[in-house]
């Protein structure tokens, strides 16, 4: 299903956060030590979300609407926690230009309902800079007047920064177990971070324009990691749960390596662990932890 463009209507505080940070890139890294952690928290409260984009958002990363009647999907959050979150990496003494999404962590304590006003704030948590990179840690947490804190998510950003002056030791090449249990089958279009992008906001031209992809490195767009890690829940909500996203207590992932799109890769489960990969024995996209009620 292609997603409707007027959906990027609905993304102005998104596309402005990521206008500042294209303009933050173009000056010199700021000079100066790294700030205390954690650091201040931003705060705002934002209007319900638009019930037409959850529902295509839903659809789009492989859920059923009808699992979130009167709730919002928890790994939605990067669409109204973004803005916060690029206001607590401003000054810092870092090329932004250069940054990564790692990973990121959800814990639900409360479903976050649907059509209130959302209450959310975020800050800068940790900073573990050793001088070859740094990675980045904010928090965001989303909640209502009913509902306070209902959701706390956690993005974790990579900034290389130099080549470390002794050989680091190699981490063993991410990959899906043999004997792990697929959950489901993604077929992933060529178009998928476009879409991806007009439901969230993520413009970040890496994800949906082919020659700028291939400038980075790339033979082709690669998928949001926010995107491989919607599909790994909605894929636990349909095997696991039964339809109940409630089930799901927190969820942990590591971006592993870039899905170059388009592409065909399923989601793995083995114990508490999880897999976005080729196949078992093959290479992982995502790969991380969860935890059920």
């Amino acid at each position: 299903m292609s997603i409707p463009l007027h959906h990027v209507l609905s993304q102005g505080p998104v596309l402005g956060a990521l206008g500042r940070v294209a303009l933050a890139t173009l000056r010199p890294a700021p000079k100066g030590a790294a700030p205390i952690t954690p650091g201040p928290w931003f705060e705002a409260e934002l209007p319900p979300r638009s019930a037409d984009l959850v529902r295509d958002y839903v659809r789009h990363v492989g859920g059923d609407p009808g699992w979130y009647r009167g709730q919002l999907p928890a790994s939605l959050f990067p669409q109204w926690g973004f803005p916060l979150a690029a206001r607590t990496l401003e000054g810092l003494p870092y090329p932004m230009a250069r940054v990564m999404n790692a990973g990121c962590r959800l814990e639900q304590r409360a479903p976050i309902p649907a059509g209130e006003r959302l209450l959310v704030k975020a800050r800068l948590e940790s900073i573990d800079d050793d001088g070859a990179r740094a990675i980045l840690v904010q928090r965001v947490v989303t909640g209502t007047r009913s509902e306070p804190e209902a959701m706390t998510g956690e993005i974790r950003a990579f900034v290389p920064l130099a080549r470390p002056a002794e050989p680091r030791a190699r981490r063993p090449r991410s990959g899906v177990p043999l004997d792990a249990t697929e959950l489901a089958f993604l077929r992933l279009a060529k178009d998928a971070g476009l879409d991806f992008a007009k439901l969230t906001g993520d413009f970040n031209p890496i994800h949906w324009l082919a020659p700028y992809a291939r400038m980075s490195g790339f033979r082709a767009p690669i998928l949001h990691g926010f995107a491989t890690f919607a599909r790994a829940i909605e894929a636990l909500n349909r095997a696991r749960f039964a339809g109940d996203p409630s089930r799901l207590a927190a969820i942990e992932a590591r971006f592993s390596r870039p899905l170059v799109l388009p592409a065909r890769v399923g989601v793995y489960v083995k114990d508490g662990s999880i897999w976005v990969g080729d196949a078992p024995g093959g290479g992982a996209y995502l790969e991380g932890t969860f935890t059920t009620r």
